[in-house]
């Protein structure tokens, strides 16, 4: 894979953005929401600054009402919070095009993971990781916050990715900007998962690399999600408000 993953999101959306304009921006503590002008909506993890208190959101006041080609090319951005917005928008272009096919059963039951697989997590999906123990396999997790107990670092992590028979990896490595360089560190898995609220849902962009599923949501409440966006809602608040499904690729 010689292009990235957000280059190649842009060029799949650049048409579609050309016309649409950007309706409302919220962002919140844990998610940021992008609503276009044919109400769609999308949703993007709001990417943390490392600083003491929150910092500015770039060119505040001044998105809404903008051509949606302006903050999808955030995407390119070198400033996280930027990214962030550029695939709110992203998301929710990608909700106002004819929807792939998915399913509605879960991505742990379809990838079926086994005693004799090798699974790492990177980022900490905390509910899903007691379902897979159970399973007897080895589970290593990747995290960037030190306070994880039984994580281990993305330097640690190098050697599970290349080794692993299944990867689940978070969405939010788009806006931490290292998406690119865990599929490219992967080595031969039978399952890789682009996994989380994040998650862009069209399966082209995935083309030529080790992905074979891709679990995210489509929001059909917006104005409901929009409320618990602003009240720094987590992932529970909003699952009511959106539909979570998973695209099989290939």
């Amino acid at each position: 894979m010689t292009e990235s993953i957000a280059k190649r999101m842009v060029g799949l959306l650049e048409p579609v953005a050309r016309r649409r304009h950007v309706a409302e921006v919220r962002i919140g503590l844990r998610y940021t929401s992008v609503r276009l002008d044919d109400g769609n909506a999308g949703i993007a993890w709001t990417a943390r600054t490392g600083a003491e208190c929150c910092a500015d959101a770039p060119e505040a006041g001044t998105l809404a009402g903008r051509s949606a080609s302006g903050t999808l090319s955030m995407l390119a951005s070198d400033e996280a919070l930027y990214r962030t917005i550029g695939l709110a928008t992203a998301n929710a272009l990608a909700a106002s095009m004819p929807r792939p096919q998915t399913t509605s059963t879960g991505v742990l039951t379809l990838i079926d993971i086994q005693p004799s697989d090798r699974v790492v997590m990177v980022g900490f999906f905390d509910p899903m990781i007691p379902r897979i123990r159970e399973t007897g396999c080895r589970l290593d997790i990747v995290e960037l916050r030190k306070d994880r107990p039984g994580t281990v670092s993305p330097d640690e992590g190098r050697s599970p990715l290349a080794e692993c028979s299944v990867a689940l990896i978070t969405a939010t490595s788009l806006v931490t900007g290292t998406m690119d360089d865990l599929l490219a560190g992967l080595g031969s898995p039978r399952a890789a998962v682009i996994l989380g609220p994040s998650s862009f849902m069209r399966p082209e962009v995935f083309s030529g690399t080790p992905v074979t599923h891709i679990a995210g949501l489509w929001v059909h409440d917006v104005a409901a999600l929009e409320q618990i966006v602003s009240e720094a809602g987590g992932t529970k608040h909003i699952k009511p408000y959106t539909r979570f499904e998973t695209i099989c690729l290939g």
